[in-house]
């Protein structure tokens, strides 16, 4: 009895939690007609194959690993549908896109399989504002079929043993989803996604500026780029501007079944949105419930690490995206493919979090990403 009772401890501290955010996969870097994607943000594919097989073998070979996807791992706002790019999205337009991104990344899906079909291995998926096509059932069947697993998947919020996991989308005013409506039915010939308005405004006002000048939405920090861009691009930063102004307005007048944006929510987003927003006071507000230690978020790009006492902690994945900064102390482009690992080891009741960045195995050459 007592030597089954070691060996359920073992077992128990025997596992480990890995969380990543914000991959953006898109069509990959070649697309059908043999042109680079200028629109493709995910250059990773080799070192993520690298990452999941390093938690997989050595001395992780015994550990039962659950990988938490925590929001934005595709991108299909940046994914065209039939060479348009839609906010008017139904579950078949959704599943199309998902299925070109599976395409465009198969090693990334290969690795995501074998890992699924280990033994004690399990995959999470936490939908975040750009994968927010997520909610269909329909997308979440062909992903379980291309993983062949049972993803477990879960709308908003991912809690365990502590831990509070989410995108962290819904703690600001442009990307926060309505919970109670993530779907759109009345006066509509099929349902829709309820996107908010800041998906609206990637799509319709965004995307636009990013065929020209794709890195534009990956500068940090965004109030250098305005200054930066009024003397060096004048004519395109007078443009957007006046553009942005305008475009406000107009979602304000809009009366469309298809997206409902009064004149006090786009006046609420003006007040409360950042564009790269910092998380740590929303997540430090959730820490005061007594039953929470730790906080994931994803999100702002930003990895990030905080503490308010002891016991409680705060994590930010960051992106595996490329950066720009044209903050002095870090000038040039920035890649950090960071994430959080829970280990279980010290504690099998509370896992002790670390933010960790991937550096990959040793290569002598690779490609160089270019778009």
């Amino acid at each position: 009895m007592q030597e089954q009772q070691q060996k359920s401890e073992q077992q128990q501290k025997k596992r480990l939690k890995l969380i990543v955010s914000d991959l953006h996969l898109g069509l990959g870097r070649v697309l059908d007609s043999g042109q680079i994607n200028s629109l493709e943000e995910f250059y990773f594919d080799e070192k993520f194959v690298e990452f999941i097989h390093y938690y997989q073998t050595g001395k992780y070979v015994d550990y039962n690993v659950e990988l938490i996807m925590n929001g934005d791992i595709l991108n299909f706002l940046q994914v065209d549908y039939r060479d348009h790019y839609l906010t008017v999205i139904t579950e078949s337009v959704t599943v199309e896109k998902l299925k070109r991104i599976v395409a465009g990344h198969p090693s990334f899906f290969n690795a995501l399989k074998d890992f699924a079909r280990k033994e004690g291995n399990s995959i999470t998926y936490v939908v975040g504002n750009h994968d927010q096509g997520m909610l269909w059932p329909g997308a979440r069947e062909y992903f379980n079929e291309v993983l062949e697993t049972q993803v477990k998947y879960k709308n908003l919020v991912y809690y365990f043993d502590g831990v509070h996991i989410e995108h962290g989308h819904m703690h600001e005013a442009a990307n926060r989803l309505d919970p109670r409506r993530f779907f759109l039915k009345k006066n509509l010939a099929e349902p829709i996604l309820n996107l908010p308005f800041g998906s609206h405004f990637f799509v319709e006002f965004v995307l636009k500026v990013k065929h020209r000048y794709p890195h534009v939405d990956k500068i940090r920090p965004f109030n250098r780029m305005v200054r930066w861009s009024l003397f060096n691009e004048t004519m395109m930063a007078v443009k957007s501007i006046f553009g942005l102004l305008a475009y406000f307005a107009k979602s304000a007048l809009i009366n469309d079944p298809r997206r409902s944006f009064p004149f006090k929510r786009v006046a609420k987003v003006l007040l409360e949105s950042a564009v790269f927003p910092d998380l740590s006071e929303s997540a430090r507000k959730i820490l005061l419930d007594e039953r929470v230690h730790t906080v994931v978020f994803g999100h702002t790009h930003v990895y990030q690490y905080r503490q308010w006492g002891r016991n409680m902690e705060y994590f930010n994945t960051g992106t595996w995206t490329d950066i720009t900064s044209l903050d002095i102390s870090s000038l040039g482009k920035i890649t950090k493919l960071t994430y959080v690992v829970l280990d279980y080891s010290e504690n099998p009741e509370r896992p002790h979090g670390r933010l960790k960045q991937w550096h990959g195995y040793h290569r002598i050459e690779e490609d160089v990403a270019i778009s």
